[in-house]
């Protein structure tokens, strides 16, 4: 195994700083929360939670929390993910792969756009209307 230099260690510290930094929670409004239970990780959930990750890095978000949850009671629907976004109805996306975490980030975060064929559920606050 190759000795890790000064320059490396710098390297892997601030990047894992940034990793960390995506989870705290001060400052930011909008919140994704991707199910990590055994199903969403046998499901792909791990790939969906890294291109989630990614995208938000790509687009350089950082009003965005990502956190992960075990398992949201949709096993046959992962991954799953909840998206928060202010002004918008609160939503779960099921079968979420990476080109559709793309999708949640470009249209959903930034767009302010829902992709209807992925919702499973919406809470009842956003359908029932009050008289």
């Amino acid at each position: 195994m190759a000795k890790l230099t000064l320059a490396d260690l710098r390297k892997m510290r601030e990047e894992k700083q940034q990793a960390m930094e995506m989870r705290d929670a001060s400052n930011k409004d909008v919140q994704v929360i991707v199910g990590m239970g055994t199903c969403g990780i046998a499901a792909g959930a791990k790939d969906t939670f890294t291109a989630l990750v990614n995208t938000i890095n790509e687009k350089g978000l950082t009003n965005v929390l990502i956190r992960q949850t075990g398992c949201m009671g949709l096993c046959h629907s992962e991954p799953t993910v909840e998206v928060v976004v202010p002004g918008m109805p609160t939503v779960i996306y099921g079968n979420v792969d990476a080109a559709t975490a793309k999708d949640v980030v470009e249209k959903h975060i930034v767009g302010h756009q829902l992709i209807d064929d992925k919702i499973l559920d919406r809470p009842s606050i956003d359908i029932i209307k009050n008289a």
